[in-house]
């Protein structure tokens, strides 16, 4: 994708891209269950799904207990690795023959690391799943892609720090908690900066509509819209004000007031609801928007409308952004990137091709698609994504929705 917008900085890509996805196990989880669905969330489809789980960072009392690691690497030691066509397979062999990073992780351990369960190679594209201990915060297995059936466990104090090691990375495509506390359960979701999140369930599998993909930070560029979600095609398109409406005066100026009144009304029926169309009983899967949780510069250009301006200030307002007006030369403003690190910057009228190229390069999103006055559309620039899977049934009982 990156590759595709070095050639056309301009070029509106919409791409979903990769993760490194992590699992957090608590002292509240049902361990049984979180060792069926980490194993199954690392190892279908041989590890080589996008969202697959690379990593499990366990809170220290559970990392610490021999009883659960006996139980994991028993789990993973009985999983069939085989041809495809065998019945009795329950892995698969990787689509070529191992290299890179994933080369890497099968043959290499770092400081502190040690197998639980050590990989072997099989075949030219077939490897028994390997578990790694001992990964530390900001090592190369914490970070690095590797799409296949290796996976890392990290442990962590407590749930602050593992919310903190999940977040470290540079993507943010999905996310696994494993707990039975509601009050874990709701500090996790509200923290935790990834576009698809699962609790006490596998990480992988989404359906359309059920639960809408799509990531955040590098897992994703362009518009963000999730995939089989209610704002996918809207994004294929430019969305302009066809003619002036209830917010726009006889004399082509803002009305504020209706323009405030028009994007408040979408928030509160629209951005401000969770919504869970599927209504299972069993599990809820629901659709949120979240704001942006760092600024937006909102870059004045040559041919900017000064309506524009304000309402995007006013939809900024709204959705509780912080907005930055940016009207300085190229270069004031390139160097301000690097302090500011922005959510996205908003391009009003037309700007160079070396912002769009600085922007891509820092991984920082270019909106320059046009300010609309209604509000269903406005406030999509101003938010983020984000589908919470959770299953709430166990033993079969069905817990009652919050």
């Amino acid at each position: 994708a990156r590759l595709f917008r070095s050639w056309k900085p301009q070029l509106a890509l919409h791409a979903e891209t990769s993760g490194k996805n992590a699992i957090v196990v608590t002292a509240a989880a049902d361990l049984d269950g979180a060792v069926r669905d980490i194993v199954k969330s690392a190892f279908g489809h041989a590890g080589q799904k996008c969202s697959a789980a690379s990593l499990a960072i366990v809170e220290a009392s559970v990392y610490d207990d021999e009883r659960f690691l006996e139980r994991l690497a028993d789990a993973v030691r009985s999983v069939r690795v085989g041809d495809s066509t065998d019945l009795d397979t329950t892995m698969g062999p990787l689509i070529a023959p191992a290299s890179g990073n994933l080369l890497r992780a099968f043959t290499t351990l770092d400081d502190g690391e040690s197998w639980l369960v050590e990989p072997n190679q099989i075949g030219d594209c077939l490897w028994t799943p390997g578990v790694k201990l001992g990964v530390q915060p900001n090592s190369w297995f914490h970070f690095a892609e590797c799409f296949g059936p290796v996976l890392g466990l990290m442990r962590a104090d407590d749930l602050e720090q593992a919310i903190t090691l999940q977040n470290a990375t540079l993507f943010g495509l999905t996310a696994g908690l494993q707990s039975l506390d509601p009050v874990e359960i709701a500090r996790w979701t509200d923290r935790v900066e990834a576009g698809n999140l699962y609790v006490n369930r596998p990480i992988t599998g989404a359906i359309v509509r059920r639960q809408p993909f799509g990531g955040w930070k590098r897992s994703v560029m362009g518009p963000a819209a999730k995939a089989g979600g209610p704002n996918y095609v809207l994004t294929m398109g430019r969305w302009t004000d066809s003619f002036p409406n209830c917010a726009t005066s006889s004399t082509s100026e803002v009305d504020e007031n209706a323009q405030f009144k028009e994007y408040a009304t979408a928030w509160a029926e629209h951005f401000a609801v969770e919504h869970d169309p599927s209504g299972l009983a069993a599990e809820s899967n629901v659709f949120r928007y979240v704001p942006l949780y760092r600024p937006v510069i909102v870059l004045v250009g040559e041919g900017a409308n000064r309506d524009d301006v304000e309402r995007c200030r006013l939809a900024a307002k709204v959705a509780g952004v912080t907005m930055i007006v940016s009207r300085d030369d190229e270069a004031d403003l390139l160097e301000r990137l690097l302090t500011i690190r922005p959510s996205k910057v908003r391009v009003l009228g037309t700007t160079s091709d070396a912002i769009y190229a600085r922007c891509d390069e820092l991984g920082i999103p270019v909106d320059d698609t046009p300010v609309t006055s209604v509000g269903r559309l406005e406030l999509l620039h101003w938010t983020r994504e984000q589908a919470v899977s959770e299953t709430r049934h166990r033993y079969g009982n069905v817990r009652v929705r919050r």
